[in-house]
């Protein structure tokens, strides 16, 4: 078991001096928790528990009072069985981590923590980069979203997560860092034009161009009979009709006005646009063509290629 105090788990070290020995603290995702990455810290509460039990026991040496002995040890055995449990509440916990599908700049990433453990384990608290959450471990899982800010698009390093837990009483708090290489894309924000220029169109619409009359066949809507024809001929035809066909476009990264940052948030808006409208488009960004699709996967190919466009030398991302 290791022992440490909150200053030597927080020193003021330089970035990179700090980065180093927190990896040298940290475990790993998606192994247990060994005994030597889990660190003991007294809360303020646990610290006066400790000066209480000095000033028992100062009192029973002092004045010979039985008392005072008495209820300094059972004070002390009470801490004792505290930190036992409290280390065993957390060691052996196998975290890991459930990315987010997608995420926009300017939002929320909604990062998914699962913990598993062979026994049930109470009141395990997470933080990661401000974000904090609980779970307990109930059939040997449990899991928790942590909402992450996305600032800027592009991609980034999630930052490392933080597991403790100050179960059962509250006297100290056990904390494990875990080290990951987990890296999030961010999708620009989209923005709409003033013009919008993408009609509602494409394989949702309903069929509405007349091409002529087939054969009636059983569970043909009563609606799109020709009852005309029927009457003349005496025999049950149906109305056929034809979908619009699909608009086959491309999206210009140079055709868009604006800033950089402003251009890849309109044309990510205009990528969305045409994935709902079911067209088929492809993407024209400065160095990069990305062909003509449709569908789920042609959207996302289209918004990681806006997440990973190059930021401009000028200016920060948005």
């Amino acid at each position: 078991m290791s022992v440490a105090t909150a200053a030597a788990t927080r020193p003021r070290l330089p970035g990179r001096l700090r980065h180093w020995w927190l990896r040298r603290l940290a475990a790993s995702l998606e192994h247990p928790l060994p005994q030597r990455r889990l660190f003991l810290i007294p809360t303020r509460f646990g610290l006066g528990w400790a000066v209480l039990v000095v000033v028992l026991l100062l009192f029973g040496i002092n004045y010979q009072n039985s008392l005072a002995y008495g209820l300094a040890f059972w004070l002390f055995s009470v801490g004792v069985v505290v930190l036992l449990r409290g280390w065993l509440n957390l060691l052996g916990v196998i975290p890991g981590l459930r990315l987010p599908r997608e995420a926009f700049a300017g939002g929320e990433a909604r990062l998914g923590v699962v913990l598993r453990a062979r026994r049930d384990r109470t009141a395990l608290e997470l933080y990661c980069d401000g974000a904090r959450g609980r779970v307990d471990i109930v059939d040997g899982l449990g899991e928790a979203e942590l909402a992450l800010p996305t600032l800027r698009r592009g991609a980034q390093a999630l930052p490392w997560l933080r597991i403790e837990t100050r179960w059962p009483l509250g006297l100290v708090r056990v904390v494990a860092w875990v080290r990951h290489d987990a890296e999030l894309l961010v999708w620009p924000r989209p923005v709409e034009e003033d013009e919008p220029v993408v009609r509602h169109g494409g394989a949702g619409l309903e069929a509405s161009d007349f091409a002529g009359l087939r054969r009636f066949q059983p569970g043909d809507s009563p609606g799109r009979v020709a009852w005309k024809q029927w009457s003349r001929t005496g025999v049950l035809a149906t109305k056929a009709f034809s979908v619009p066909p699909r608009q086959q476009l491309w999206l210009d990264y140079a055709t868009c006005r604006g800033d950089p940052e402003r251009r890849l948030s309109v044309l990510c808006a205009r990528v969305l646009a045409h994935h709902r409208a079911g067209d088929r488009y492809g993407l024209r960004l400065l160095g990069l063509t990305l062909a003509q699709g449709e569908g789920e996967a042609q959207r996302r190919r289209a918004l990681d290629a806006l997440a990973r466009f190059p930021a401009p030398r000028s200016g920060g991302m948005a």
